[in-house]
């Protein structure tokens, strides 16, 4: 149960951090300094197609189901590259690849130098559009819920008889997987699952697919969830999977790895941390534009942690706003309890252990050697 896997590629950390490989931010934050993100999370759109019962975006409705304009997501990545932002990751509460901005804001980022990766379903995603974003993409995570075509239904769309987007998703992977070997593109290509207890039939299937596709790793996490539970996720379940996750993970071979978020899934319900210094270096943004510290916090409920919108203002603007430091400074203090304050393991939850861990000097971040991991701008 490593942290991370040897691909052919170089090795691929998708169980840990990687604020090793960024220790300027790290001292200067140690400091006391104001810094900027290092990789923000975003959407360019709050549409998508799915209706995945996993979904903790469902539970932020209150937000418009808006696009981001073309102009506005330029915009954007010029001001993440004015202040030193160095990934996105198109994932958050949307289907990116819906929006118009979609294409011309991964060219522009691999024009400003900013690593994109992205989190699709991959039903909109088609040759036309494969083709044009592939080669400025670092990775491309499709989010495949089961290994069966009816349980993939099931848990993303209407019910086990609609099997048509599992087999539109499937083309469209194996296009894309045909097309980074044809023109020997450096993106990772990878399959996720984001695991409830009662899908533990759909495991091993999901690694049988992964490796059927060719996909470089197939990744099995755990399922987030809200402080209300309102998807009612017991964690307690988990652990009586670990004999078929294990045995997922032994299905790896030499093309494609079968990886388990263990660290996650051990974790359940309960951080470790009460303050939550992750945002500082993991920020995420909606698909509506509104700016807040963490996906955590989108719904209208955490008004007060609402910084901004990029749509409204310029991002550079908002990142050096008074109101920002606010909330970041408010979330890293004894006013703010991550334990109960918040929903399940956010994105931010492995940088917030090491970040936790660093401020009490109960494990110190140590500068990374050797080859850099792949990927290493997204923490």
């Amino acid at each position: 149960m490593s942290a991370s896997v040897q691909t052919q590629e170089g090795e691929l950390i998708l169980d840990s951090h990687k604020l090793s490989y960024h220790m300027d931010r790290v001292n200067a934050w140690s400091a006391g300094e104001r810094i900027a993100p290092v990789s923000v999370d975003m959407s360019l759109t709050r549409a998508c197609g799915a209706m995945c019962s996993f979904c903790y975006a469902m539970m932020q409705e209150s937000q418009a189901r808006s696009s981001i304009k073309v102009n506005h997501a330029l915009n954007l990545l010029d001001d993440f590259a004015e202040i030193g932002i160095k990934s996105v990751s198109l994932v958050s509460d949307g289907e990116s690849t819906l929006a118009k901005a979609y294409v011309p804001f991964i060219q522009h980022a691999s024009k400003l130098g900013i690593d994109v990766g992205n989190a699709t379903n991959g039903w909109e995603w088609g040759p036309e559009k494969i083709e044009a974003v592939l080669p400025y993409l670092t990775w491309v995570r499709f989010t495949v819920a089961a290994g069966t075509p009816e349980g993939y239904a099931t848990v993303m769309y209407k019910g086990p008889e609609h099997t048509e987007v599992f087999d539109r998703a499937i083309q469209n992977i194996k296009y894309a997987v045909d097309l980074k070997r044809r023109n020997n593109l450096s993106v990772t290509l990878g399959i996720q699952m984001v695991l409830m207890p009662h899908l533990k039939d759909e495991i091993i299937p999901f690694a049988q697919l992964g490796l059927d596709l060719g996909v470089d790793y197939a990744v099995i996490k755990h399922c987030s969830d809200d402080e209300s539970h309102t998807l009612g996720i017991n964690y307690q379940e988990y652990e009586s999977l670990h004999g078929l996750l294990e045995q997922a993970e032994s299905m790896s071979n030499d093309k494609t790895k079968v990886i388990v978020k263990w660290d996650k899934i051990k974790d359940g319900d309960k951080p470790s941390y009460s303050r939550f210094y992750g945002p500082q270096f993991l920020l995420q943004i909606s698909g509506s534009g509104l700016v807040a510290p963490s996906g955590m916090f989108f719904n209208a409920r955490y008004s007060k942690l609402h910084i901004g919108n990029f749509t409204e203002e310029r991002f550079k603007d908002i990142w050096n706003s008074e109101r920002y430091w606010r909330a970041m400074n408010y979330l890293a203090s004894p006013a703010f309890d991550a334990r109960t304050m918040m929903g399940t393991l956010p994105i931010q939850h492995y940088v917030s252990v090491a970040l936790d861990n660093h401020a009490k000097k109960i494990q110190l971040i140590q500068p990374g050697g050797g080859v850099k991991p792949l990927h290493y701008n997204f923490l």
